[in-house]
């Protein structure tokens, strides 16, 4: 009998689909059949079953939060199953001791941590039965007999489970030193916040600093422009005066000056430049894309893309979505022509059919098995389901994949875009500009908004007329916009620019910036959750304290992405067998002395100043326990104190109180000030922003009857 182990437990239901089965507590049991003859256990780990052990398990002066402990350096690591989760490891355990379980098939997503969290296990269950491994593109019915019908040895994916290893662990080494140093530095400067360093989060973070230093430092400036109406042989068209290309007018008098000359001159048509350009239909999907696009169309955060995206994939309707390729194999593209079929019968999508080209077989923009790794792109399976069977998110995400595969197939787009220079009276110059649209081409799928006609009538060279009109037109400089979740995530894949060895560069652009395509969404939940950035209408600021820690870190070891590109270099060469786990980890254990060398070092000339300090949350190292009482229960006779997750009773303990109040309640975040104003006068100041569904609204939350309540502000 085998044993397989998935990585969760939907995935493992849709393994144990295509076979007969009986769900059991913990595992599912695949009956005898031709695939498995003797039958088949199907257990799963929950995620990440196993995890590093904290510092003070490896040696007890690591427990508390002192610089003279520093560095924290095991000689091994360790792992140790991850809280609640020793049920369903105790369950495969015990199939691993089993003496009928002559094989044992590793089933995670396939990919490096999905290797990872099933060989962890393994290795605390100790197996003597040989390994295989089921490796998965898609969760279709004929996938998975696929795949089980073509197991790979596990020796021939053992170095990604290595590579894996070797990043959690030397993150680990980094986060855990480079945390304690600057959170216990920044306290003898009388900032008691926690703050957590990582070896991708922080220099996605210092990005994301720079941009908010570039707007507050930004000084916005008036300027001027001078429209005109021209008349020309019965055609009239605008234009815009321009001198060596800038047309913007530092001065007022000065634009009314040129406004004043050109009314009512004689104007002739100078010179008119035509250019065709032609617009090739986008990549298919990989995720970075696939949560950018999704971001700037319904403003999705990108870890909300990716959980749909996931819910998508174990249904079994689009391919795996971690993926980082836009590419796909002849044999994916070979399935195509009748996945696209079944969606023609489709009242959404009939109208964009017969496809312009009926195969992508042969088009090396779609089709390159060079440019595929461990997986292809995102593209919907041959297993359609009508998109109206879908929730309502789950249909815009499945939709924006099906059109993007529809578009695939479909002409370049091309437009004419015209330039008119115009001058009047030999003196002043304007330049026109208009577009045509020649050939819709794949914009009838995608229906790009870029691509709006702005059209001039038919003009000729040496044609002469009037000025109709002209006006003046104020304006001021704007400040560059803060990011979107969307483009940020584009900005961690594209982290390369922003090195300045050329070398790091082509490595950084190679394996696609700061963090991998599953980690991005996870990178900018945890800036999130630690406080150093702020998302307000999509768009990304950077708080007190993000910008504090960025300022006060000694080396740009930690704030650049070179550091990422070294290690990613040497990873990819771990996970190809070139390079040593052992040796990495060793070198990573050489740079952390260093980090808290330049940390110690850096800290004497540190200076806040510009900070405001107010607005950094103050909490507690670990190992301390000095709790800030925020008001009275209103239950009891107890104080309300942070409790970190939750704000909470001082006598729950005592008298079993259960006085609570969220941190978050509907997406908002509660602060402090405004539990102790809920406490003290019965209702918060006026929280904006509340998010339910769809809808947006703004509230008081009041004690009222012994329960936290809205109070919605009167209407006027």
């Amino acid at each position: 009998m085998k044993l397989i182990i998935a990585e969760k437990p939907d995935q493992g239901a849709k393994l144990a689909a295509p076979f007969p089965n009986k769900k059991r507590n913990g595992y599912i049991e695949i009956m005898p059949c031709d695939m498995f003859p003797k039958g088949a256990i199907m257990t799963w780990a929950i995620g990440h079953l196993c995890e590093l052990v904290p510092p003070e398990e490896y040696d007890m002066k690591w427990k508390k939060w002192k610089l003279d402990t520093l560095p924290i350096l095991p000689e091994t690591f360790s792992h140790r199953v991850a809280k609640g989760k020793w049920k369903q490891f105790q369950v495969i355990r015990d199939f691993v001791k089993k003496r009928e379980i002559n094989e044992i098939i590793m089933a995670g997503d396939a990919g490096r941590e999905g290797e990872a969290i099933v060989r962890l296990i393994l290795q605390l269950c100790k197996p003597k039965q040989p390994l295989k491994r089921l490796w998965l593109s898609s969760l279709t019915e004929a996938a998975v007999k696929n795949g089980f019908s073509n197991l790979l040895d596990e020796s021939e994916t053992r170095n990604l489970f290595y590579e894996a290893y070797s990043r959690s662990c030397a993150d680990w080494l980094v986060g855990m030193n480079a945390s304690r140093v600057y959170s216990l530095l920044l306290k003898e400067k009388g900032i008691t916040s926690l703050f957590s360093i990582g070896r991708v989060q922080t220099p996605t973070l210092s990005l994301i600093v720079k941009r908010e230093k570039e707007i507050e430092s930004f000084v916005s400036k008036p300027f001027w422009e001078v429209i005109a109406s021209f008349q020309v042989n019965g055609k009239e068209y605008g234009g815009k005066w321009h001198k060596d290309g800038e047309s913007r007018i530092e001065k007022q008098e000065m634009a009314q000056k040129i406004a004043q000359f050109c009314k009512g001159k004689d104007a002739e048509i100078t010179e008119i430049k035509k250019e065709q350009k032609k617009y090739q239909p986008p990549y298919l999907f990989n995720l970075s894309s696939l949560q950018a696009e999704a971001n700037k169309r319904f403003k999705f955060s990108p870890k909300k893309t990716l959980d749909i995206a996931q819910k998508l994939y174990i249904k079994g309707i689009i391919s795996y979505p971690r993926s980082d390729s836009s590419f796909v194999t002849k044999e994916e593209a070979k399935l195509f022509p009748d996945t696209l079929a079944k969606f023609r019968e489709m009242p959404e999508y009939q109208s964009y059919f017969p496809l312009p080209k009926p195969s992508l077989l042969q088009n090396k923009r779609y089709v390159n098995e060079k440019k595929v790794t461990d997986h292809y792109a995102i593209i919907p399976t041959e297993q359609v389901v009508k998109i109206e069977s879908l929730p309502k998110e789950e249909q815009k995400i499945y939709d924006l994949i099906i059109k993007r595969l529809i578009a695939a197939h479909y002409d370049e787009a091309i437009i004419n875009t015209t330039t008119v220079h115009t001058i009047v009276d030999q003196r002043a110059t304007f330049v026109s500009k208009g577009s045509q649209i020649i050939q819709k081409g794949w914009h009838e799928v995608l229906k790009d908004k870029e691509s709006k006609e702005n059209m001039l009538p038919s003009l000729e060279e040496n044609e002469t007329g009037s000025v109709k009109d002209v006006m003046v037109k104020e304006g001021k400089t704007e400040p560059p916009k803060r990011y979107t979740e969307g483009q940020l995530i584009t900005l961690m894949k594209t982290a390369g620019k922003f090195s300045e060895d050329d070398s790091l560069s082509k490595v950084l652009k190679e394996t696609e910036g700061l963090g991998t395509e599953a980690t991005r969404a996870q990178i900018i939940t945890v800036l999130k959750d630690r406080g150093y950035i702020e998302v307000k209408k999509n768009q990304v600021y950077a708080t007190e304290k993000g910008k504090l820690l960025i300022q006060s870190i000694c080396t740009d070891l930690l704030t650049s992405p070179d550091m990422t590109a070294k290690w990613e270099q040497r990873l990819r060469e771990i996970g190809k067998g070139e390079a040593s786990a052992k040796q990495f980890i060793e070198q990573t254990k050489k740079l952390v002395l260093k980090l808290i060398e330049d940390a110690k070092n850096g800290s004497q000339g540190w200076s806040f100043d510009e900070i405001d300090r107010e607005q950094i949350p103050s909490n507690q190292l670990k190992g301390k326990k000095r709790a800030v009482k925020l008001g009275k229960c209103p239950k009891c006779s107890g104080h309300i104190i942070d409790k970190g997750t939750f704000y909470g009773c001082t006598n729950y303990s005592k008298n079993d109180c259960k006085m609570t109040i969220s941190k978050t309640i509907l997406t908002k975040k509660i602060t402090q000030a405004n539990v102790k104003k809920l406490l003290k006068d019965g209702k918060t100041d006026l929280i904006k922003g509340f998010q339910k569904g769809e809808k947006s609204f703004d509230a008081y939350l009041q004690w009222k009857e012994g329960a936290i309540t809205f109070q919605f502000p009167e209407k006027n």
